[in-house]
């Protein structure tokens, strides 16, 4: 991961936090990680917050880098969640599972089959973050009976196994309060002087660009109209959010009544290299 420089604004959030959450950082790989727009993200976090809330975590790029003391981390992900809440509370654990793969399509595709709800809890995170690192570009997708149907990827050394960087991630997860629920039960815990940051599976900007199925139901155009809404909701309470999503028009017209902020990120999700690039995303905030 690049090291990023620091903003004045970036630094003074971290000033007072221990050094090992600072170094902190995503120890999965996620469609649509924010890591490349950290910076640009950053400029829209308030100084001092009561507490953080993200409840789309994904790789949780922008929760390590503000490394508040207050969070609450959720999703509507199980195995995302469980992987959370195993790397925070059994880390130890995590990794002894992990030190038992290898990267051979045989030994993934056998991974890949087992019933997760039957392994250790420890496995069960190992897992998880195994096929997560060698899967076809990262790609966490299932199918209607929820099992993870992603192909082995064609990787030279991936690094699965990765003690500083699961050790550092549990750290900076102590106390943190981490939920499998659905964003709008989610919600309902953040009050004046908290700050959201909302990461949606995004608006697909065409018809065969769609990564929506983090979950066996995935995440419909519907649901990003009670997105906007439990946005409203936020702004009514006095909830700082900041929102990020496709570029689309249709996103842009839904949140029309808040202030709209169009960045560049880099996109490598597409199977043709020719095909990747940047591309314009909108950030969505209320202050």
């Amino acid at each position: 991961m690049p090291v990023l420089q620091l903003r004045r604004s970036e630094s003074s959030l971290r000033a007072d936090m221990p050094e090992e959450r600072a170094r902190a950082a995503p120890f999965i790989k996620w469609v649509g990680g924010k890591t490349t727009l950290l910076a640009e993200l950053l400029r829209h976090v308030p100084r001092r917050l009561r507490r953080y809330h993200e409840p789309f975590v994904g790789g949780g790029a922008l929760f390590f880098a503000v490394a508040p003391r207050r969070a609450i981390l959720s999703d509507n992900n199980a195995e995302l969640v469980h992987c959370y809440l195993q790397v925070r509370d059994d880390v130890h654990g995590v990794l002894d599972a992990l030190g038992r793969h290898v990267y051979e399509k045989a030994h993934y595709q056998n991974i890949r089959a087992l019933d997760p709800l039957r392994l250790s809890p420890s496995a069960r995170a190992a897992r998880f973050i195994y096929l997560n690192k060698t899967c076809f570009n990262g790609l966490w997708r299932v199918n209607r009976a929820g099992r993870f149907n992603v192909p082995i990827g064609r990787y030279t050394n991936p690094r699965f196994h990765d003690p500083c960087t699961l050790l550092a991630a549990s750290q900076a997860l102590k106390g943190v309060e981490i939920l499998h629920a659905p964003f709008e039960a989610a919600l309902v815990k953040a009050a004046p002087g908290d700050f959201v940051y909302l990461d949606p599976p995004y608006d697909p900007v065409s018809a065969t660009s769609s990564f929506a199925s983090y979950t066996a139901d995935g995440f419909t155009w519907d649901d990003q109209k009670r997105l906007a809404r439990a946005c409203l909701a936020l702004n009514r309470r006095g909830v700082r959010f900041l929102l990020s999503n496709s570029a689309t028009e249709r996103v842009r017209d839904l949140y029309r009544g808040f202030e709209q902020r169009m960045v560049h990120a880099p996109r490598f999700i597409n199977s043709k290299a020719g095909s990747r690039g940047r591309v314009e995303e909108l950030l969505v905030f209320n202050a």
